[in-house]
């Protein structure tokens, strides 16, 4: 492939590495991870709802990594609350998955962030052949892609299997309590999606400007070693 069309495709891939950077540091800042809605279960059985009146008890939830809000409903009219990660749900959240989350999207920033210079550099640059090469680009966006995948694994674990939404609505609540009825993923979580996602089309654009896979030998190396292995 001429020299011209290998620095567009670099160039392309450094600059898709870039947003995606731009994106995740977007998306650690903003409370839009997940949307919930959840039912006072508790508030209904005292009054014995039913039908269009089970509206009253419905409340929502949206929040990100650090902060959220939402409305409580019990049939006593809405209640809006904002709360924070941190400190205020440190006793109630799983800790040891929510800061590894967090240090995973860093982690992922940084890696993606490092992949946009390599990029650059193979397009303008003279590289070498080793961590500044080909090898160096299919290494950090395999690592980089491998750490969107962590992040977006770890947080859906948190949210379903800990029940992240049920313990913030139940946060603080005393008298009444909440049952998770819906949750869906939104914008920051499917940001890291695609960043995940353009990481690996990132390894399929190095493979078409024309460096092989790491680990896999051409034809012609393969022909010239079994030629020198036919003269000794």
């Amino acid at each position: 492939m001429p020299n011209q069309q290998k620095k567009v495709i670099f160039c392309m891939a450094g600059v898709l590495s870039f947003v995606c950077a731009l994106g995740v540091v977007t998306a650690l800042g903003t409370p839009l991870w997940i949307k919930a809605t959840f039912f006072c279960k508790t508030g209904a059985l005292l009054v014995n709802a039913s039908g269009q009146e089970l509206d009253k008890f419905m409340g929502e939830i949206q929040y990100g990594l650090f902060h959220g809000e939402g409305v409580r409903q019990c049939g006593l009219g809405a209640r809006p609350f904002r709360f924070s990660f941190f400190p205020d749900l440190l006793k109630s959240i799983p800790v040891s998955i929510h800061v590894n989350v967090i240090l995973f999207s860093l982690i992922l920033v940084v890696l993606t962030m490092v992949g946009t210079a390599f990029f650059m550099y193979n397009a303008f640059g003279k590289p070498f052949e080793t961590l500044y090469g080909p090898l160096g680009l299919y290494l950090l966006s395999f690592i980089s892609g491998s750490c969107g995948c962590l992040v977006m694994i770890l947080f859906a674990s948190e949210v379903k299997i800990h029940h992240l939404s049920e313990k913030i609505a139940n946060y603080k609540e005393g008298t009444y309590a909440y049952r998770t009825q819906t949750e869906k993923y939104t914008t920051s979580f499917w940001v890291v999606f695609i960043c995940f996602f353009v990481h690996f089309l990132n390894g399929l654009l190095i493979r078409l400007a024309g460096f092989q896979f790491p680990f896999v030998k051409s034809k012609d190396t393969e022909t010239t070693n079994v030629a020198a292995d036919l003269m000794y």
